[in-house]
């Protein structure tokens, strides 16, 4: 018989070209998949992302289903798969789902944290973004609020994507402190858009640089239009941190 699993898995991006499966490129979601098949008496199997991840992007929390036949499921699997897979990529846990349940489409909300540090660090290089400046925390903060929402984020999304809306739900838009030299911004919503979370972060940085003002986020917002927001920022500081279904 054959039965839907849900994976929670964690991975480092540093080494990928994204989750997504792509020509002559390597990907996590090829690693697992390729793993399933030495585990499948080399017969393929596919499996199904929460959603696409870029180049260089983290996954604190990932979740992907897989169909599988029940006597697939041995009680050391955990111990084959983290063996087999790249030290960068680490099974957690699964558990069995109604077969309608899909990993992106039944996601209820996303989590993403961007890290920036402001003091070198050789140990965050791959998971933080360096950023030698000072920065208007409270400024930014304030520009954040302006996110929260249902609105269009046409100017914070990468163009000519397939998606159908560039409607999205933010609950939670905030720059967190852990130290002092420390700071992520954290986001949460419905749904993202490619590039999204890069772009918002690129924008509140420059608030937090005065060249813009808080307030000039709406405006932003309001022109629908990528090239009124400001630069994406470097992908290896951005982790999808949790999905919620």
């Amino acid at each position: 018989m054959i039965s839907r699993f849900f994976f929670e898995i964690a991975y480092n991006g540093t080494d990928f070209f994204g989750w997504q499966k792509q020509p002559n490129q390597i990907s996590v979601q090829e690693e697992i998949e390729l793993v399933f098949q030495k585990l499948n008496s080399n017969t393929a199997i596919s499996i199904v992302g929460c959603g696409r991840t870029d180049t260089g992007v983290h996954a604190h929390h990932y979740i992907f289903h897989v169909d599988l036949e029940d006597s697939f499921l041995f009680d050391n699997i955990f111990f084959k798969m983290n063996r087999m897979l790249p030290a960068s990529i680490t099974v957690y846990k699964y558990w069995q789902v109604e077969t309608d349940h899909h990993a992106r489409f039944s996601a209820k909300a996303r989590t993403y944290r961007y890290f920036i540090n402001l003091q070198k660090n050789p140990f965050k290089q791959d998971t933080s973004w360096y950023l030698n400046q000072s920065l208007h925390f409270n400024e930014m903060n304030e520009a954040a609020l302006i996110l929260l929402g249902k609105q269009d984020f046409t100017s914070l999304s990468k163009v000519n994507t397939d998606v159908k809306t560039n409607i999205c739900t933010i609950s939670k838009a905030q720059w967190i402190q852990q130290d002092e030299f420390n700071w992520y911004f954290e986001i949460v919503a419905d749904r993202f858009l490619r590039n999204m979370v890069r772009a918002t972060v690129g924008t509140l940085i420059d608030v937090g640089l005065s060249k813009i003002k808080p307030n000039d986020l709406k405006t932003i917002l309001q022109q629908k239009d990528r090239g009124a927001a400001s630069s994406s920022v470097p992908a290896h500081g951005l982790f999808l941190w949790k999905v919620e279904y």
